[in-house]
């Protein structure tokens, strides 16, 4: 039986627009949707210029280097599994035929811990999309993001978690913020919350 090819995502928008994105066929690694990440960046706005971002369980990268690709000052991809995170190493390689203004670090970390590492509000924008298979790992990092998330020159917080999930759990979990945009696809939710520190 012949191999299938490695999949592929695309980048949608600034410098490494169309640019293409190995993935690997791995447990629990799900990309997030060329659709949602359409969705996700109409959001936040076309140019990230000025904001640092944090890409946990990075996976692809697909969303972290996004961000760069968009003009983020600074963005961070976090990924703990050994072979998805060579993956990502060898993606970024790839990209860098056109650079981009951001300073982009990818992490072979455990996302939590590096999070509970951070000081309060150290960061502009986080994406937190983990394996769906451990709800308490979603947990523990979105409590985490809400102490060091500032986004009072825009950013946020962006929780992908599963369709069988209530949203008002996540929400929850984030008391001093509010999930202001809202989707959901397929088997993903999906929520953009913005501080309501003011």
């Amino acid at each position: 039986m012949k191999a299938e090819p490695p999949k592929k995502v695309r980048i949608i928008g600034g410098i490494w627009r169309s640019r293409q994105l190995t993935v690997l066929d791995l447990p629990g690694l799900r990309p997030t949707t060329d659709r949602i990440r359409e969705t996700l960046f109409n959001w936040l706005g076309q140019d990230l210029t000025g904001l640092t971002s944090l890409d946990l369980f990075a996976g692809t990268g697909a969303l972290g280097f996004e961000a760069a690709s968009r003009g983020a000052d600074l963005v961070v991809l976090l990924e703990k599994d050994k072979k998805t995170h060579a993956n990502l190493v060898s993606n970024f390689a790839l990209l860098q035929s056109s650079p981009v203004s951001a300073a982009v670090e990818i992490l072979q970390r455990d996302s939590v811990e590096f999070l509970s590492q951070q000081p309060d509000r150290s960061t502009n924008l986080i994406f937190i999309d983990p394996p769906f298979q451990d709800g308490t790992l979603l947990d523990r990092a979105v409590i985490e993001a809400g102490r060091i998330c500032d986004d009072s020159i825009g950013g946020g917080i962006y929780v992908e978690f599963p369709s069988n999930r209530p949203r008002e759990e996540i929400e929850a979990l984030l008391p001093s913020w509010h999930c202001g945009k809202y989707l959901e696809a397929g088997q993903v939710k999906a929520c953009l919350f913005r501080s309501v520190r003011g």
